[in-house]
């Protein structure tokens, strides 16, 4: 089977499964789908997404998170793919409008939508993933993948035969930029002559950019390729299968979505950090604020690809795991959001 047609296989899979659990929670009304019922009392958490939860990575993420909460908890759920941020006020207003007690709303862009519309809906607590503010009720919460990217830097740069590493990113967002960072970083400490070619598409869903992005950082000596470009990420894949290097996951764990490529994933526990979270607000005891998760949380990680472990060498795979030790330790220490927001003024 070929890279395309089992990714292509993945992708018609997730569509399917997310069609059976939108049915199973009920009707749609105004773009938002909700429960065909609202048990009084009933603890009800929402999710508002930026892109389709069949990306097989950051929006599928907070899908599994949903699903875990619902199946945990016994909450009733709710979610909601907004097509553009003139979409934002209106879901967060829908959904605390109707009692929700909790609003997830995945995504950096969400922060000022959701300032606003909390401040009319005290008793609602409204989480932003990678957000850049908090409020009485309102919390951001971060999650150092950079420190997974730094690892797989590593490895990648005791891996590369050229020293030179492609990344493509989506929207050039804070948290996207810290992520490259991040991998750069890990590239040079293995290899310091290393380069890194960054390129951005310009949005999330477009497979066929992000796989040109990717050929052109190749045909420029790139063969080891890193992506934080959600749904768009499956063009990397397709452009390091043909052209024979390897690849990243970001955000999920992607190893199967092309194993004959992905070396491994930096993997964030969005669905442990929502159902965290969600036990809390429901217990009473979650105090917003800028929440931040890593490695030392259990909450980042490096998920490596069976499949292909004979392909790394043991003092590659040596070093890679060194590293994570040390960010663990605290040894090693990757920038923050706040660094990169001031060094960009």
């Amino acid at each position: 089977m070929t890279l395309k047609s089992s990714l292509f296989r993945s992708v018609r899979l997730l569509f399917r499964l997310l069609a059976l659990a939108l049915i199973g929670a009920g009707c749609q009304r105004g773009g938002v789908n909700t429960n065909a019922g609202h048990s009084e009392g009933a603890f009800r958490v929402a999710l508002m997404t930026p892109g389709p939860v069949s990306d097989a990575g950051w929006n599928a993420a907070a899908f599994d998170g949903l699903e875990r909460i619902k199946r945990e908890l016994k909450s009733e759920t709710a979610m909601v793919q907004t097509t553009s941020p003139g979409d934002f006020e209106d879901s967060f207003r829908d959904f605390a409008g109707r009692s929700f007690n909790l609003i997830f709303a995945h995504g950096f862009e969400y922060t000022d939508s959701a300032l606003k519309v909390a401040k009319d809906f005290p008793r609602t607590t409204f989480v932003v993933t990678s957000g850049s503010a908090s409020a009485s009720n309102v919390a951001s919460l971060t999650f150092r993948i950079e420190e997974a990217a730094y690892v797989e830097g590593v490895l990648a740069g005791a891996m590369s035969k050229t020293g030179i590493v492609g990344a493509v990113g989506g929207i050039e967002l804070p948290s996207i930029k810290l992520t490259f960072q991040g991998v750069e970083k890990g590239v040079r400490s293995s290899r310091p002559e290393a380069k890194l070619l960054t390129a951005y598409t310009g949005n999330f869903e477009d497979v066929g950019s992000a796989k040109e992005a990717a050929l052109a950082e190749v045909s420029r000596g790139a063969d080891m390729l890193f992506h934080n470009a959600d749904a768009a990420g499956l063009g990397v894949f397709l452009a390091a299968r043909e052209r024979h290097v390897y690849a990243f996951g970001s955000n999920r764990n992607q190893n199967d979505v092309a194993p004959d490529v992905v070396l491994g994933s930096a993997v964030t526990d969005i669905p442990g950090a929502f159902l965290m979270i969600a036990t809390q607000v429901r217990d009473g005891a979650f105090h917003p604020a800028m929440l931040e998760l890593g490695m030392k949380d259990h909450m980042v990680k490096v998920v490596y690809n069976p499949k292909l472990a004979a392909m790394i060498p043991r003092e590659a795979m040596q070093k890679a795991q060194t590293a994570e030790q040390e960010i663990i330790r605290g040894s090693i220490v990757l920038g923050t959001m706040d660094q990169l927001k001031a060094a960009a003024r």
